[in-house]
């Protein structure tokens, strides 16, 4: 597995797991990469359909050549402080950033001093910048925007949202892990939710689009897409960071399986979760000396046993459905694309995308290890409640804007 960027130099050069580059996790950084492969998705999709006539522009009236507000310059200032306020500490501390980088972030750690440095240089450089644009009388101008002119809006929109969903999803699911440590659960890095993310998300999307008056089906049709490409880029990390994302304990593989074995069972070794038993690189006797050292971090203990930050293997090996659902999601994806082509009907992509993401969710639920609740003498996830729904919004969706087209024809 691949934790961080020093386990995949490690695995294609050969270079050390303990330098500079640990301190990019894998997930974080699969994260960013599925958000910027949906902005890039969604753009193209958005301006095919300005090009079809579909969008109509937005007149926005926008002044040029005013001075710095006071606004410009707080909020330039109160980013530079932030900046100088960790990077410095970082600096100083790195092997604390290095152990985990999120503690360090979300912390109250940091150097007044460079902060207070950052956000004088920071209000200076917006004040210079607007001071360099400044016409002798300032002007309004109307600028005629698309719905593709605005992707950096609708995905921050999208992705705070989303964040703010999973976290608050993943504390439903589990309250008493809530409840026990407050603070350490809104700030941790772990433990999110895609179905929230997805719910909230969604929510924040809508506000967005009735806000600047764009057709909803049309945009959330290229959303669909946009949206399962993603996810399917997020699992990939999931799978290579081994963030616990995976199955339950894996059958024997059948004899008539053709696939490579991990694609069956996997162990993730080296998972993020330090999850399962010590690898084989490990020194036993020393791990037995510390093991119960609260002072240290396991990240801590791996390094000094085992030489490297994680170092733990699931023992028996596990479904490694996190790339069953990437699998998954770029096939439903291409289905998806081809299906926009034939149909007319604003929305029916959509309502198709929630009956696929419905099926593919209940079913891998079936093999995953994941939180339970027992109805009616059953037991049942959150995932699979939610995907239940989404399915028979989908199928109710589809029928009525296929009914509606009929009844046009």
């Amino acid at each position: 597995m691949f934790p961080d960027l020093s386990y995949i130099f490690n695995f294609l050069f050969g270079t050390a797991t303990d330098n500079w580059t640990s301190i990019f996790k894998t997930f974080g950084l699969l994260l960013v990469f599925a958000i910027l492969s949906a902005a890039w998705v969604l753009y193209y999709l958005l301006k095919k359909k300005a090009e079809q006539g579909i969008f109509t522009p937005e007149k926005v009236k926008v002044k040029i050549g005013e001075p710095a507000s006071i606004w410009d310059m707080a909020s330039n200032g109160i980013f530079g402080f932030i900046l100088g306020f960790k990077l410095v500490y970082i600096f100083q501390n790195f092997a604390e950033f290095q152990a985990d980088p999120a503690s360090v972030v979300l912390s109250s750690k940091g150097v007044a001093w460079a902060g207070i440095a950052g956000a004088i240089i920071f209000a200076f450089i917006r004040y210079w910048e607007k001071k360099k644009e400044a016409l002798p009388k300032p002007k309004e101008v109307t600028q005629m925007l698309y719905p593709h002119d605005k992707i950096g809006d609708v995905t921050i929109v999208a992705a705070i949202c989303g964040i703010v969903g999973a976290r608050l999803f993943s504390i439903l699911e589990e309250p008493s892990v809530f409840f026990s440590d407050p603070i350490g659960t809104l700030f941790s890095g772990s433990g999110l939710t895609i179905y929230g993310g997805l719910i909230l998300g969604f929510i924040g999307v809508l506000w967005w689009l009735k806000k600047h008056k764009i057709p909803t089906y049309h945009f959330l049709d290229a959303l669909a897409i946009a949206y399962v490409i993603a996810y399917g880029v997020g699992r990939m990390g999931c799978q290579l960071a081994g963030d616990g994302d995976w199955g339950i304990i894996a059958a024997a593989i059948p004899e008539w399986w053709f696939l490579p074995d991990w694609l069956w069972a996997y162990s993730f070794p080296n998972n993020v979760n330090n999850a399962g038993e010590l690898m084989a690189m490990c020194d036993t006797d020393c791990w037995a000396q510390i093991v119960s050292d609260r002072s240290m971090s396991i990240e801590m203990k791996c390094q000094q046993c085992c030489g490297v930050n994680y170092c733990h293997q699931l023992s028996p090996p596990v479904y490694p459905t996190p790339i069953y659902e990437t699998i998954a999601s770029f096939l439903t994806a291409g289905i998806l694309y081809l299906l926009s082509k034939r149909f007319s009907t604003p929305g029916m992509v959509f309502y198709i995308y929630l009956i696929f993401n419905g099926i593919e969710r209940f079913f891998v639920e079936k093999i995953r290890v994941n939180v339970t609740y027992e109805i009616m003498g059953s037991e049942i996830t959150q995932a699979e409640i939610i995907s239940v729904v989404l399915f028979i919004i989908g199928i109710v969706g589809a029928l009525v804007l296929w009914k509606k087209s009929q009844a046009k024809a």
